[in-house]
């Protein structure tokens, strides 16, 4: 990204709006998230590990993936702080090169609407992916109040499904879970989970 706006909102990140939503969506994770220890997590588009360090007790290793160099300073920040020994930061951004990864689970959350081309990130997600992963989406329900040039108004679930389908996702559930004020460029919004298995 030639001018990243997420590098300069790194240090100012962890607002409390940000954390509450947060909190809402790790409650929702974990819940995906029972007899993981052996697995390994990818979160793609960690920022700062909000929510992925959260969830680390309940997986064998996570990655935080991000392409702020800011963001997963402060994130290793954390995980020093706090002493967290199987998390790890990797400065990426899968949409101009994909290292060479695998993972059981790739989680990513309120991170789809800012890449243009949804079907490639997921491909590439996909490939990521173990046989038998999971890939977790949390993202925003389609929206028509929201008219943004570099960010996708939510998604429809159908059509979300019939992509990660054509993909090769073997199944995918999903449910909207939360309902917010002003969560979402500053809108009332709804926010979904995803589950797709490859």
């Amino acid at each position: 990204m030639e001018d990243n706006v997420f590098e300069q909102l790194a240090k100012r990140y962890d607002t409390e709006e940000r954390m509450e939503l947060a909190n809402v969506i790790v409650k929702e994770v974990r819940a995906k998230l029972q007899n993981s220890k052996s697995k390994s997590l990818l979160d793609y588009g960690s920022g700062t590990g909000l929510i992925s360090l959260e969830i680390s007790d309940l997986v064998d290793s996570v990655l935080l993936v991000d392409s702020s160099e800011q963001m997963l300073e402060v994130a290793q920040a954390k995980i020093s702080h706090r002493g967290i020994t199987n998390a790890k930061v990797l400065y990426s951004d899968f949409t101009q090169e994909i290292p060479e990864l695998k993972a059981d689970i790739v989680f990513m959350s309120l991170v789809l609407l800012h890449i243009p081309d949804t079907k490639k990130i997921l491909q590439a997600l996909f490939n990521i992916l173990n046989d038998g992963g999971k890939l977790i989406i949390i993202d925003f329900d389609k929206n028509d109040k929201i008219n943004h040039p570099k960010v996708h108004n939510g998604f429809l679930h159908e059509e979300l499904k019939e992509k990660l389908a054509e993909i090769g996702f073997k199944s995918s559930e999903m449910k909207t879970f939360y309902h917010g004020n002003r969560i979402f460029m500053k809108q009332d919004a709804s926010m979904f989970i995803s589950s797709s298995m490859k």
